[in-house]
């Protein structure tokens, strides 16, 4: 069945599931893979990207767990008329939180060995992450980067976001001696136990940089794999605004600086 997990009514490692017994979601076996969905007002295709992950060929035993962040335009109300399938646990939280907070709820509940988030909107595909897993699972990185811009970028160029990207992943790499082509990506696979050395503190999209600054201070190696990016406007949802490049800044410094 899908378990449902009890409201939140704290940030994250005190949120709790309703029944512990449900840890492994109905899995025969610990699961390999933890792919962590939060999920922020995205009625329109939730139910489409957890549909691609399950027909995605990941290992048996992966398993699914989705945080919906306090949503309020009916995506909590999609997520609780999921069929009762046996790799998906859902979690809610009581008010919007954050990104960096629905991703520290769902990583408290990981049971899997390797970890990797995917957006509940429909630019990254998740077939991408199943070279990201290899690349970690056969010891060739500790960290593994699906990279945005690795492929021809020219149908992005005129895009602000774009700029504001290639801008910030040069700061990042500057500041921390790395050499990464997207730093803000969504999908950054690694072990369970490394997410979690990170102690991920930032509440919303600032947790991009706060991640990559952290791994730099612990000489983790990353490696980048090319992926696929079907950008979206904020027309169609995008949630991404001007201002988060400023706490993007902000986050690269305290991070790097400051804790």
């Amino acid at each position: 069945m899908v378990a449902r997990a009890a409201t939140t009514t704290q940030d994250q490692g005190n949120s709790r599931m309703d029944d512990p017994t449900t840890s492994h979601a109905g899995l025969s076996a610990s699961p390999c893979l933890s792919i962590l969905v939060p999920v922020f007002n995205e009625r329109g295709t939730i139910r489409q990207v957890i549909e691609k992950i399950r027909r995605t060929p990941f290992p048996a035993t992966t398993e699914i767990i989705i945080v919906d962040d306090g949503s309020t335009d009916g995506s909590a109300d999609v997520l609780r008329r999921l069929p009762d399938w046996s790799n998906v646990r859902v979690c809610f939280h009581d008010r919007n939180r954050g990104k960096g907070s629905a991703v520290r709820t769902a990583l408290c509940h990981a049971a899997g060995k390797y970890v990797v988030v995917q957006d509940a909107d429909l630019e990254l595909d998740p077939k991408d992450i199943i070279p990201l897993l290899e690349t970690v699972r056969q010891g060739r990185a500790d960290v593994c980067y699906g990279s945005r811009f690795m492929r021809d970028t020219r149908q992005f160029r005129g895009m602000p976001t774009y700029w504001a990207n290639r801008g910030l992943n040069l700061t990042c790499n500057l500041l921390n001696g790395i050499h990464l082509t997207d730093m803000n990506t969504c999908y950054k696979m690694m072990r369970t136990d490394v997410a979690r050395r990170i102690n991920l503190v930032s509440r919303g999209f600032a947790m991009e940089p706060e991640i990559t600054t952290k791994l730099a201070r612990m000489k983790v190696h990353i490696a980048e794999h090319p992926i696929d990016y079907r950008p979206r406007s904020t027309n169609d949802g995008k949630k991404i605004r001007s201002s988060d490049f400023f706490r993007y800044l902000t986050a690269m410094v305290r991070f790097r600086f400051l804790s």
